[in-house]
């Protein structure tokens, strides 16, 4: 029988080298909540995605009202409805791929307060629009900034939370995104940054402050910063292109992209975007509208549940036996943050973005002209399918990150010792 990962001895499995064991009253601080300013951070974080869930679903009511506009600047063709529901994909790629940089460049904080500007460009834009242009350039910021948000949230969020309550927390940017809203800039000074990012910059006593202010004043922090600084200090320098080709580091970024693409294979980035345009062609007793408005209801409850249930169930069952929005929803942005290793973990949360958006953009684009040409079943039939690989790839390849550290699983990764999923 395999010893489990943090008890076996030697070199290769030795996670925190020259430290003591801790004991059961330090494993409890460290992986339980004990001071509720991490909820404070999180939602001031977590703000962000209220404008991007709000951007994403845009388009579901504004298409069928600009197709049916009698002003000839602002009346939709099916083709500019088209671009006019995808553009914002594009964007959102672009978003992630500024992520790449930002995340590490300017922190997750900053990165995050950043995003504001160019959506609140672009909704002025598309406020004020006199044409199309205006409509797709709007369009494209406001996605710019959702693509940015989408990469940095997750990993601030699971940068800050302790391993206890991670996965609550970590469906917050979901449960944000499904409010739709945009503000982020009033409650910036209750984020603190991010204590590893601090580390990695070499800012410890500012990581220490950080740090303590998330767990409480009342709680010893210093086994928990002295683990997370050992951490650092062994990958100090970002990860070089010949190091991601070692199986430790590339192997959590394949999981986490792939992750990312089955979830908007699913489809389900079309069909939000253009949901009262699919009612419209379905024989459903309700108005379409009211219609996607239900739609809109079960996707907060089902975000809500997944919030409450994740920590309890952990994040693989959720991914087998739940809907989109208690599962692939928020999950894997989750776990894309989780699992990718720590000196690769600003860049490759960006590629992930730019891979899932660009992917998003294409089956956006694509919608439309392959329901004129063959009809809503081909489309609903090949999310279907890929919903099956993607029960496939769950129990073939994805790790359960309940209840540890992110330290604990970057050691998973590199040990290989598949006894830390039991």
């Amino acid at each position: 029988m395999q010893e489990p990962l943090l008890g076996a001895e030697g070199p290769d499995y030795d996670t925190f080298p020259e430290k003591p064991p801790p004991s059961p009253g330090d494993r409890a601080r460290v992986g339980t909540l004990q001071n509720k300013r991490v909820f404070l951070a999180t939602f001031a974080a977590v703000l962000g995605n209220f404008s991007f869930g709000y951007a994403l679903v845009y388009t579901s009511p504004v298409i069928p009202a600009l197709e049916r506009s009698l002003d000839p600047d602002l009346h939709l063709t099916k083709s500019q409805a088209s671009w006019f529901g995808s553009v914002f994909t594009l964007g959102a790629a672009a978003g992630g791929l500024s992520a790449m940089i930002l995340n590490d460049l300017l922190g997750r904080k900053l990165s995050i307060m950043f995003s504001a500007v160019p959506s609140a460009a672009g909704y002025a834009l598309m406020a004020g629009a006199h044409g199309l242009w205006m409509l797709l350039l709007g369009r494209t910021l406001t996605g710019f900034a959702g693509g940015l948000t989408a990469a940095c949230i997750p990993v601030y969020v699971s940068e800050i939370a302790p391993p206890g309550v991670r996965g609550a927390l970590g469906a917050t940017p979901q449960l944000m995104a499904v409010f739709g809203s945009l503000s982020l800039y009033a409650l910036g000074n209750f984020m603190p940054n991010s204590p590893r990012f601090l580390l990695s910059r070499g800012r410890d006593e500012e990581a220490l402050r950080a740090l303590a202010w998330l767990r409480g004043t009342d709680v010893d922090v210093h086994w928990e910063f002295e683990q997370i600084q050992d951490n650092v200090r062994r990958q100090s320098s970002r990860v070089s292109w010949a190091e991601a080709r070692a199986p430790h580091v590339c192997r959590p970024i394949t999981v986490a992209l792939l992750m990312r693409l089955l979830q908007q294979l699913t489809g389900i980035t079309p069909i939000l975007v253009y949901l009262q345009s699919i009612f419209d062609s379905t024989a459903v007793l309700l108005p379409p509208k009211d219609d996607a408005a239900i739609v809109g209801a079960v996707r907060l409850l089902s975000v809500l549940i997944a919030a409450l249930t994740m920590d309890l169930a952990g994040r693989k069952v959720l991914l087998f036996v739940s809907g989109y929005a208690v599962g692939w929803g928020p999950i894997t942005w989750l776990l894309m943050s989780e699992v990718l290793p720590l000196r690769a973990r600003g860049v490759a949360s960006g590629l992930c973005v730019l891979a899932s958006w660009l992917t998003a953009f294409v089956l956006t684009k694509s919608f439309l002209p392959v329901v004129s040409t063959f009809g809503l079943q081909v489309p609903f039939f090949f999310f279907a399918a890929i919903c099956l690989v993607s029960l496939v790839f769950t129990g073939c390849c994805v790790p359960e990150t309940k209840g540890r550290s992110l330290e604990q699983i970057e050691s998973f990764f590199r040990t290989g010792r598949r006894s830390f999923l039991r």
